[in-house]
């Protein structure tokens, strides 16, 4: 089997507005709104690095300063920690501005997923690379990304993540079309359509937010016209590359069925917070047994 160009770049967009959040993400951005102690944006990073991406790009807008100084170093609180003799602190400090080689591009006009990822061409070239949503934080026990990478190193073309969902919720995600091959978790992508009521979905193989993609999908993200939500969408683009493999390559899914926490909705950051406090050593043994004791009283507000 031909062996493909290693895969090197990561790309996250982060443009958003955040407004489910409103109003913490008024002055803060969403992607800086902690997950226990940690900004999400940092999961997402920690998740490139680990699957050997070491060179990320943040697609980026106005008020999204944070991001940046988040992932530079802070010498004046370096300096503070370090006089204190606070190494514990001064490590977790400085673990974010070590952790990769960060380059920064502004979306400027936000015309969606799609055109905030050929806003990454001019850095990306003609390398296949990876797109990671910070809405989607994948458990690092699960390396779903370092698979979608080898998948892509072997087959060539582009990768999209995808996760078997209830009817009732595939119009809440793109879908795939899709057809077997000889893996469990490896699907030959043959078709996407974004969106989709339950009753025209052509599977119950929703997009989440990971991809693997061929630099020609920047060619055909040029030429895309704006889609649902009046946005460019990375969907359709997708959908292009899987109608014709001539173009860049096949489209293949890894099914995922591992630990994915969205922080994207109100109510699964919070469920994301608690699952993930619960699995740490330092702070679980101690939560859980107070979310124990607290589930089990009467909750104010919650009796019939």
């Amino acid at each position: 089997m031909a062996s493909h160009p290693r895969i090197t770049k990561a790309v996250i967009p982060a443009a958003g507005l955040g407004t489910r959040f409103l109003p913490a993400t008024k002055a803060t951005p969403k992607e800086m709104l902690p997950v226990v102690d940690k900004p999400a944006i940092q999961y997402v990073v920690e998740e490139a690095v680990s699957a050997g991406l070491d060179d990320v790009l943040m697609i980026t807008g106005r008020n999204k300063r944070p991001l940046e100084d988040h992932f530079d170093r802070n010498y004046e609180l370096e300096s503070a920690l370090q006089k204190k003799g606070d190494a514990s602190r001064l490590a977790k400090v400085q673990e974010s501005s070590d952790l990769a080689t960060m380059h920064y591009v502004r979306q400027g006009d936000p015309r969606g997923l799609g055109h905030a990822v050929l806003c990454a061409a001019p850095h990306v070239g003609h390398e296949p690379f990876a797109v990671l949503l910070g809405d989607d934080l994948i458990d690092p026990r699960d390396p779903l990304l370092a698979r979608m990478v080898e998948v892509q190193e072997q087959h060539g073309g582009s990768v999209i993540a995808l996760m078997e969902v209830a009817p009732e919720q595939i119009h809440l995600y793109g879908c795939a079309a899709v057809e077997t091959t000889g893996q469990d978790d490896l699907v030959k992508v043959t078709g996407l359509v974004e969106k989709p009521d339950a009753a025209d979905a052509p599977s119950r193989y929703a997009v989440i937010g990971r991809y693997v993609l061929d630099p020609h999908v920047f060619d055909i993200l040029r030429t895309t016209e704006p889609g649902r939500g009046g946005e460019i969408q990375l969907t359709d683009a997708l959908q292009q590359l899987a109608a014709d493999e001539k173009v860049g390559g096949p489209v293949h899914g890894v099914v995922f069925q591992g630990r994915r926490y969205d922080t994207g909705d109100r109510g699964d950051y919070l469920r994301a917070i608690v699952r993930l406090a619960c699995e740490r050593e330092d702070l679980g043994p101690d939560f859980r047994t107070w979310l124990r004791s607290y589930v089990t009283e009467e909750i104010p507000g919650d009796a019939g």
